[in-house]
This record gives structure tokens, C-alpha cells and sequence, in this order.
């Protein structure tokens, strides 16, 4: 485990008190954003400058992991466009996809998985047809209290399972492992309307298998799942890893057992490596591709698309790993047929 990470992080500290920040909260467990102009211009910046005069709103809902990515774009984007107005809440992946997106309210919706079959019929029910967009990767981050001693080397997989699923839900860390205190285990994570939980489930417990063990503190805050693990010595919890990047000294990172047998920590370098997994991930946005259209909506996607290689933004400020050139392109190629599609 560790409690600091050698590669992060310069970024902002909006994300120490995320929700706070948000100019409007929204009802239920969400936060918001209007992603304010205090970004400054980015030299990997090339669509700022091209299109004079635009103005118009945004609404972006979806995944709390790629929320800060898409503010940091935002607040970049609109240093440029002033008269452009982008709202940003933190739904939770498929929140986000069932009650904002696919039902024709926001132009974009961001994930940390693949849109699911069920959200793209609901989505086609209602004529929103979405484009698939790569933006980063991440290192989905387990974490637990500074004091614990008793995880020295590492979680495996199997751990991790038999501590989340439903199968076998011990009580006692004792009961995973029986060199490990009797004490209770206390689990703080996402809820299931959340796409960090939905990877979760995939990576770890298996589609097929028993499902996520449902008695936990679920929040779609991720400052609730650090301050729960921060507040109790025997706690554990995950998120995505940005979050986590900000956060190093009030709780520590679990290095997860690989596919090669070797325990590995959770950071940039690993996650673009490939030696962390089964836990690193892409995220996404989905852009409407009728909100296209709109040329304000466009150049915001291409802004995004064309700065998703900036290390300065994506890695440095947010805590993710860029996208490569050759995967950028292809995201631009896709992008720029479904706005063409759309005019």
C-alpha cells in the first residue's frame, strides 16, 4: 500500500470538497458544476480560437469519475467562449444515461463503462442516438484507513471478492483472513446507479456471479467514501483514482494483486503500463448525436477531443492518463462523422 503517489498531482484542489464547489446542487446524490473560466488556456487548445461568436448552453450529467475531467475541459473551454454556459452534474453513470440523457435532457453523458443494451434502447426510444467517446483511463482505487498495518502486501482478487460480494459477506476481517484483527468491516462505495460499481462488479465479483453485497454505506459523493474510511480504522472503500489522487494524505491506497501474481499500486504509470489490473478502465462521454447540431455543442466535443492527449489536463490536473494519438484520431474520426451525421 501507499499512502502518496510519486506522479500526481498539481491539480486544483476542487475536488477536496467536490460537491461544494458546484454553483447549484441538484436533488438526491448529485453534484454540479458550470464549469467557471478560472482554467486558463491550454496550449494543446486548437478549437478555441476558430469559432467566434458562440453562445448557448450545455447540460452534461453522468459519472462522478469523469466529472472532473469534463470541468476541467469546461472551465478551459469556456475562458474562450464566455457567452457559452456548460452545467455539469454528477449523476452517477447510469443515472445519468436513465434519467437525463437517454430521456432527452443533456447533451452529453459521462461514463466510467460502456453504455449498456437496455440504455441504448431506452436512448433510441427516444430518437437520442449517443456516440461513444474515449476521453482517459483510469485506475479504479481501493483504499483504506491510515492505521491499518494488517494489509501490508496487498489484496488479491479473491479478497477483494469475497469482501464485496454477496456470496459470502463476512463481518470480521478475521474472516478473510484469519491472521487479520476480529474486527468489524466497514464498506463505503458507490451506488449501483454509478459505473465505478458497474466496472467493479465486471473486474472483480463477475457478471454472473452473486452480485455486490448490498449491506454498506453507498454515496454517489466520493469526499463521503474518503471521510468514511478516513473516520473508521477498519474501513475500506473504492473509487475512481483522481479523487483518491487528491486525497493521499487522509487515507491510503491497496496495491491489487495482478495477473502475473504481483501486487501493484494504483497510479498513472501502471494503469497506461497495463500492470495494474483488472481494476485500470476507459471512460467516456456520450454526445447526443442530435445535440451536434448545435455548432456550440460541437466544438465544445471537439475541444474536449482534441486536448484528451494533454498530459498538462488529463494526468497532471485531473489524475487520468491521456489518450495515445493514434486512439485520439480515431475518436476525432468518429466524432466528426456523427457531426456531419447531425448536419
Amino acid at each position: 500500500m501507499t499512502r502518496k503517489t510519486d506522479d500526481v498531482l498539481s491539480r486544483r484542489k476542487f475536488l477536496i470538497a467536490s460537491g461544494a464547489v458546484g454553483v447549484a446542487g441538484l436533488a438526491g446524490c448529485t453534484e454540479s458544476n458550470t464549469g467557471g473560466s478560472e482554467g486558463g488556456d491550454s496550449e494543446d487548445s486548437e478549437s478555441g480560437s476558430e469559432s467566434e461568436g458562440l453562445s448557448g448552453e450545455i447540460n452534461i450529467a453522468g459519472s462522478s469519475t469523469v466529472f472532473p475531467l469534463a470541468t476541467a475541459m469546461a472551465e478551459r473551454f469556456q475562458s474562450d467562449h464566455s457567452e457559452v454556459s456548460i452545467n455539469i452534474q454528477s449523476t452517477g453513470s447510469g443515472g445519468g444515461f436513465a434519467n437525463y440523457f437517454c430521456t432527452g435532457q443533456t447533451d452529453f453523458n459521462n461514463a466510467s463503462r460502456p453504455i449498456k443494451p437496455e440504455e441504448e434502447e431506452q436512448c433510441t426510444s427516444n430518437d437520442v442516438n449517443p456516440v461513444e467517446l474515449k476521453v482517459a483511463t483510469d485506475a479504479l482505487t481501493v483504499i483504506v484507513n491510515n492505521d491499518n498495518d494488517f494489509i501490508s502486501e496487498g489484496l488479491t482478487t479473491e479478497q477483494l471478492k469475497t469482501i464485496f460480494s454477496a456470496e459470502e459477506q463476512p463481518e470480521m476481517w478475521s474472516d478473510v483472513n484469519s491472521e487479520w484483527p476480529e474486527e468489524p468491516i466497514e464498506i463505503f462505495g458507490p451506488t449501483d446507479a454509478s459505473g465505478t460499481y458497474d466496472y467493479f462488479i465486471e473486474a472483480i465479483i463477475g457478471e454472473e456471479g452473486p452480485g455486490h453485497r448490498q449491506d454498506y454505506s453507498a454515496t454517489e459523493q466520493d469526499r463521503t467514501i474518503i471521510q468514511g474510511v478516513e473516520g473508521s480504522e477498519f474501513a475500506i472503500g473504492y473509487m475512481g483514482f483522481a479523487y483518491y489522487s487528491e486525497n493521499t494524505e487522509a487515507v491510503q491506497a491497496v496495491s491489487i494483486e495482478n495477473d502475473e501474481g504481483n501486487y501493484v499500486e494504483p497510479s498513472l504509470d501502471t494503469a497506461l503500463s497495463g500492470e495494474y489490473n483488472p481494476l485500470s478502465r476507459p471512460l467516456f462521454t456520450y454526445p447526443a448525436e442530435q445535440a451536434l447540431a448545435k455548432e456550440h455543442v460541437a466544438e465544445f466535443a471537439r475541444y474536449w477531443m482534441e486536448n484528451s492527449t494533454s498530459k498538462e489536463i488529463v494526468a497532471d490536473e485531473v489524475g487520468y492518463v491521456p489518450l495515445g494519438d493514434e486512439e485520439q484520431q480515431e475518436m476525432l474520426d468518429k466524432l466528426n462523422s456523427a457531426i456531419e451525421g447531425a448536419n
